[in-house]
């Protein structure tokens, strides 16, 4: 089985750079403790078992310093590891006001930097809220933004459904960006129907968007006993929704390896599009990855 990954961390915790990992604290994954290690190009090629990885994404994983993360991976890179990133979705915080330097700092350290994360994530539960501030309500973040365009960069867009309203305003007013949706949209709030509408109809609000495209991963963070019948109806809701043409799958890797393992992930995405053409099984597993990421 051949894949391409759009969506996968690396970390060394000798860097000093990812502190939610070296003292680890159960938030909305759980006890993440067992991921609090290394995680390297060498860790997904044992973990990959027969799946063929053609080329990978790197994002940002929350560090400290996203530019001595960048340098980090220019590093892995230049050492020709097989499973090195193939392009990097780095982080900026685009409150700052040197969000610009911050940004070409790390463009100038690799010219695998194809777009830009930062997590979006508030939610009135302190287990699932992120950041605790609406960043895309700020001009000064809207307006550094804005910067990514004359780069050619995309925008990977990490929110709940509650977010996705305000997200769509803002994918209609950069529709000059490329805005990447990350985790199929992290439905959470799953207790009532209000919650599963809110995700659905923000999907579709998403998806008339022409700029917006979906990753269809993370089912694990919020469903950390997930199976194949659990998340048939969450892959299926969302390309009806986008389309074969904007969905892709990815790992999470190694965030979703704490409730599944790399092979059974991606054979479990195999069964649940079970009867697509090889086109379509192409564009979601290959082709549209390459395409957004322009790999």
């Amino acid at each position: 089985m051949s894949i391409v990954d759009p969506h996968l961390h690396y970390w060394s915790l000798a860097s000093g750079n990812q502190p939610w990992l070296e003292n680890p604290v159960p938030n909305l994954l759980g006890d993440y403790s067992p991921m609090a290690q290394d995680h390297l190009p060498e860790d997904l090629e044992r973990a990959r078992g027969e799946i063929d990885i053609q080329a990978c994404v790197h994002v940002e994983a929350d560090a400290v310093d996203p530019v001595a993360e960048t340098r980090w991976l220019a590093e892995v890179i230049a050492s020709g590891a097989r499973l090195a990133p193939d392009a990097l979705v780095v982080g900026v915080d685009l409150s700052h006001k040197d969000a610009e330097e911050q940004l070409d700092a790390q463009r100038e350290l690799s010219d695998r930097v194809c777009g830009v994360r930062q997590i979006l994530n508030v939610h009135d539960d302190p287990l699932f809220d992120y950041v605790g501030r609406d960043y895309v309500s700020e001009p000064g973040w809207r307006s550094n933004l804005r910067m990514l365009a004359s780069r050619g960069l995309s925008f990977d867009l990490q929110i709940y459904p509650s977010q996705m309203a305000q997200a769509a305003a803002l994918a209609r007013e950069c529709d000059d960006i490329l805005f990447v949706l990350n985790h199929a949209g992290m439905y959470v709030d799953r207790q009532h129907l209000d919650g599963w509408r809110a995700w659905r109809d923000g999907l579709r609000e998403l998806a008339a968007c022409d700029n917006v495209m979906i990753k269809l991963s993370g089912f694990g963070m919020l469903d950390h006993r997930w199976t194949r019948d659990a998340v048939v109806p969450l892959v299926w809701e969302a390309i009806d929704a986008f389309g074969i043409e904007r969905a892709m799958f990815a790992s999470n890797f190694p965030v979703d390896g704490l409730y599944a393992g790399y092979e059974d992930i991606w054979r479990t995405y195999l069964e649940i599009v079970t009867g697509v053409s090889d086109s379509e099984r192409d564009a979601l597993f290959r082709d549209n990855a390459r395409r957004c990421y322009r790999l």
